[in-house]
């Protein structure tokens, strides 16, 4: 009788469900911002190529990596024994063509006595009308070797005036004051400049103002504006946060691998010169921020209700109405609801509370994000605790798999 007793207790037993258990967290209200993360470049704001306009060899070297330069100074000189010959070679062809001028003026000068004198004796008879067109065309053609003259002498001052601008092109000098970044050259090295200037030098203006090139991923950059506020961070100082100022977000967009971007440049401050050309940053920007919002856990929205609590969703779905569901694509993206000439806040969203031991759904709208939990607009009040976690599928171990007592 006794063992009959023990049977009847363990088939009860092994009858009964198991109790469900479910993880529910509160809707809490605090601070929710809305973070975007890209990455970019640093840069100095300013820099200036430095190259040479004419071709020769690298005479001296005046500055090297890191040297700081004013407005003007000499940066390197090219060999300049061919410009000055050059110049030597012009000078003297300037002088040779004013020498012409004398020449031709002094002819002019003969020519014109001659004319006037012709004149005078075909006035008294003693010549004849040809001999006086004689004189004057041969005063006519010195006044045009005269007018020759000259322009050669204005083509040869272009000349010479060349031939000093690259003998002057020869010292090389910064334009702008800074530091030397970069050097491309050594002493004894051929500067070639037949097609485009080589660059020998690349100068920053000032290294304690920094800016970083940032790519915004377009579905971001709506988020994105000009006075917005980053931090960033990068590989050579672990765990330091550097501060930043969004000056502008370009509309120029970059595509690589079909994944389209957009710079946005960030003003950043970098009086210790910590920063360097060229450092990868890992920049995130609060895009918006609430102090005091109705939030809740994003594993709230995540969770599903197994299928046993999901066939009790149509009936509540009746009692509630229908959730908000944007009719278009667009709406859908826009996070609004098209109705009959109403629109709804934030985006649609679901999450579930416990009625009874039972989840229930609960239509709600969502607003700003930063990862872990989500601003609730309307569906929630402050207190209300929703699932989380567990149900069936934390239950469905092998302890709800056995179907005896051993």
């Amino acid at each position: 009788m006794r063992k009959l007793a023990l049977i009847t207790v363990l088939l009860a037993a092994c009858g009964r469900k198991p109790a469900v258990s479910y993880r529910t967290e509160p809707v809490t209200r605090g601070p929710v911002s809305e973070i975007v993360n890209a990455t970019g470049d640093v840069s100095a704001i300013v820099t200036v190529n430095v190259g040479s306009q004419v071709s020769g060899i690298i005479d001296k070297l005046l500055v090297d990596f890191n040297s700081a330069v004013k407005k003007d100074q000499l940066l390197a000189t090219l060999d300049p024994r061919l410009f000055q010959a050059q110049l030597e070679k012009a000078q003297a062809s300037l002088a040779s063509a004013k020498a012409n001028v004398e020449k031709a003026q002094a002819a002019f000068d003969d020519s014109a006595r001659i004319a006037a004198r012709w004149k005078d004796l075909l006035r008294q008879g003693l010549v004849s009308q040809a001999d006086l067109d004689t004189a004057l065309a041969t005063r006519d053609q010195n006044s045009a070797g005269l007018s020759a003259a000259k322009a050669s002498v204005l083509q040869a001052k272009a000349d010479r005036d060349m031939a000093a601008t690259n003998l002057a092109f020869t010292r090389i000098t910064s334009p702008i004051d800074g530091i030397v970044v970069s050097r491309n050259v050594d002493v004894g090295q051929t500067v070639a400049a037949a097609f485009q200037a080589p660059t020998l030098f690349l100068i920053a203006n000032d290294l304690t103002k920094m800016q970083i090139l940032a790519n915004i991923d377009e579905a971001d950059v709506g988020k994105v504006s000009e006075g917005l506020d980053a931090k960033f961070t990068v590989d050579a100082y672990p765990g330091e946060t550097f501060a930043g100022r969004i000056r502008d977000v370009r509309q120029a967009p970059n595509t690589i691998q079909n994944v389209v971007t957009y710079p946005a440049v960030i003003d950043a401050p970098n009086p210790d010169r910590k920063l360097r050309q060229g450092m990868t940053a890992s920049v995130t920007i609060t895009a918006a921020r609430k102090d005091e919002a109705l939030r809740v856990a994003n594993a709230a929205l995540r969770w599903k209700a197994d299928d046993a609590s999901a066939a009790q969703e149509p009936a509540q779905q009746q009692r509630q109405g229908p959730g908000p569901q944007a009719r278009t694509a667009s709406a859908a993206s826009r996070g609004t609801r098209e109705t009959a000439g109403q629109q709804a806040p934030g985006r649609a969203g679901r999450v579930y509370k416990l009625q009874d031991g039972q989840p229930v759904p609960v239509t709600i709208r969502v607003g700003l994000s930063d990862g872990q939990r989500t601003e609730v607009l309307e569906g929630l009040a402050e207190g209300d605790r929703v699932i989380v976690g567990g149900g069936e599928a934390g239950a469905s171990g092998p302890q709800q798999r056995r179907r005896g007592p051993f």
